[in-house]
């Protein structure tokens, strides 16, 4: 099949009799499967899962006249010219080893969107890392929305990018999309071609997936390739500790991108030319300038990059969070958006609830939810905002070790609360690199287990302290997903501030 076919018509022509099967169902799976359908090809969506979500799914789409195989997504069904996945496909899957073996191409859900956008569709100014994505990437919307552009935040940030691309509503007639792509989409994405894109960071995380950080930052480059104007990477970030282990800015130079594309830099360090920096708290450019070796435009101040509304006393920022500012202006400058829009856009923004959230000040403490912390470079960048902190952590490892972000964590640890089905992996981590710093253990998994976490970190911190949720795990050995394990923290601490000195 060809590259190229851009033109929804032309992909229809394409696709029309052929037996293309869709891996999965849920946000990415279902539209798939309907403009697949709805372009003549014969679809069968398989499905490991057939639990009441999926049998609900399965009967919308058998109304259409799709074919679906609930509990077998192992098994390629006979026939099949093409298969379209969704992104929680390992690459090891069988269906993908048949497919290899039958000689059958294998799209994501991403990649059947680039391809079906029609002349004139919004450019694509692309996120990804292994942390920060949809904060830079909303931060983004907000900043080409305050230059009066017509956009959309969208894909892994929730929103399938098949629907926008098809001009569904609400995502009709649109300037530009700011667009957060996970590494495994970007896996199954090779014909992508961003205006501008930024890779935030890099870290170990999805190993278990990828198979090797290697395979993780290959999947993440691919964000550059074909780049037209930016590829906007992070000067800071040091070499990883894993042998092979690329920095963003070794991907910028491996990509493949068209003529005249910039490699253009984000520190939290005095810009140099060509990158976007911060000076005695100001935001500057020195990249999108007449005369970057001489000039600099000032974007923002720390101040525009408010903490919450209800934070008392006040504080600055995270730093990750104005390298996140940073990344987002640098793609927002690289299309053309003016700096008085750079700072507009981000005294507008609000962050997501669970990324950290301070949730109240009780007898001078500070609680502060970053359950969106789930891995322990998100962890480390959370730790490093508070001078110090008692540090509520543990849950699914997911594979990590802990030895770095415990040594580089110690100053500033008062105690520590473990919970959750890997917390040993931090205690082991601790007993070498903090040991004399006091460590709780909350053994129950019950619902209770969170407000027993909180007491216990309660009774370790000092005026001045923060009590930070930063679990540098995933959440789901105890919760649903981090967002229910933000909320349980947050009614612990209000159940704690509600309960007076006396029963704390």
């Amino acid at each position: 099949m060809s590259e190229d076919r851009t033109n929804l018509a032309e992909l229809g022509a394409e696709l029309s009799g052929k037996h293309v099967t869709v891996a999965g169902l849920g946000v990415s799976g279902m539209p798939a499967a309907k403009v697949l359908h709805r372009l003549g090809a014969r679809v069968t969506a398989v499905n490991g899962g057939d639990g009441e979500g999926p049998r609900r799914q399965a009967a919308e789409l058998e109304a259409l006249g799709i074919t679906v195989r609930l509990g077998d997504d192992r098994t390629l069904p006979e026939g099949t010219e093409l298969v379209v996945t969704t992104p929680g496909f390992k690459p090891t899957s069988p269906l993908f080893a048949a497919a290899a073996e039958a000689g059958v191409a294998v799209w994501g859900d991403v990649e059947l969107a680039w391809r079906l956008r029609g002349p004139g569709s919004p450019p694509w100014l692309a996120v990804t890392g292994t942390n920060g994505k949809t904060t830079t990437v909303r931060m983004l919307a907000c900043i080409l929305r305050a230059a009066g552009l017509r956009t959309a935040a969208v894909g892994n940030i929730g929103v399938s990018l098949i629907d926008v691309v098809l001009g569904q509503e609400p995502y009709g007639d649109l300037d530009v999309l700011a667009v957060e792509l996970s590494s495994y989409q970007l896996h199954w994405a090779p014909s992508l071609r961003a205006h501008s894109a930024a890779v935030l960071n890099l870290a170990p995380d999805h190993l278990d997936w990828h198979g090797s950080m290697e395979a993780y930052a290959a999947a993440k480059g691919r964000i550059y390739e074909g780049n037209q104007v930016a590829c906007v990477y992070n000067a800071d970030e040091p070499a990883g500790p894993d042998a092979g282990a690329p920095r963003t800015e070794d991907l910028v130079r491996a990509a493949d991108v068209v003529e005249g594309a910039r490699a253009i830099g984000f520190t939290l360090g005095t810009p140099a030319p060509s990158q976007l920096g911060v000076v005695e708290g100001v935001l500057v450019d020195r990249a999108f300038v007449a005369d970057r070796r001489e000039q600099a435009q000032e974007l923002a101040e720390f101040d525009d990059l408010s903490p919450a509304p209800d934070a008392t006393p006040a504080v600055p920022p995270a730093p990750h969070n104005v390298a996140n500012a940073l990344a987002a202006a640098a793609l927002a400058r690289a299309f053309g958006v003016p700096a008085a829009a750079v700072r507009d856009g981000l005294r507008a923004f609000t962050p997501d609830a669970h990324r950290i959230t301070r949730v109240a000040e009780v007898e001078g403490v500070a609680y502060v939810d970053d359950s969106k912390a789930t891995n322990t470079h998100a962890a480390a960048a959370s730790l490093a905002a508070y001078p110090s902190v008692v540090w509520i952590a543990g849950g699914l490892a997911k594979g990590a070790t802990f030895g770095e972000l415990v040594a580089g964590a110690a100053p500033r640890l008062r105690g520590v609360v473990l919970l959750g089905a890997d917390r040993e992996l931090i205690r082991e981590a601790l007993l070498r690199h903090a040991p004399d710093v006091p460590v709780a253990d909350v053994a129950r998994t019950d619902t209770g287990a969170m407000a027993e976490a909180v007491r216990r970190a309660a009774s370790l911190a000092r005026p001045g302290d923060t009590v930070l949720l930063a679990p540098a795990c995933a959440s789901m050995d105890m919760f649903v997903n981090y967002n229910a394990r933000g909320d349980a923290f947050a009614d612990a601490v209000g159940a704690l501030a509600a309960a007076g000195p006396s029963e704390q």
